[in-house]
């Protein structure tokens, strides 16, 4: 069984670009519902729930780029 190596690290690109999104997502959300009177509220809020959905489908992604560099990687050698 071989795993190829791009696109497994293609995969923890994924996975270390929703990194950050974890942490942004809740915090904007968080901010965003403590100033509900503030005029940019709906564009806070907004931008906190793409921040958070963007970290879920690159945790989705990275995650199955990795499972196919591993289970998939011997597929590609011996064709």
């Amino acid at each position: 069984m071989a795993t190829d190596k791009k696109v497994l690290m293609k995969g923890i690109r994924y996975l270390s670009a929703a990194l950050p999104l974890l942490f942004i997502g809740p915090v904007v959300i968080n901010s965003a519902f403590k100033n509900e009177k503030h005029p940019l509220y709906p564009f806070i809020l907004g931008l906190g729930i793409i921040a958070a959905l963007g970290a879920m489908f690159l945790i989705y992604k990275g995650i199955n780029t990795m499972l196919k560099s591993l289970f998939d990687g011997d597929k590609n050698q011996n064709s």
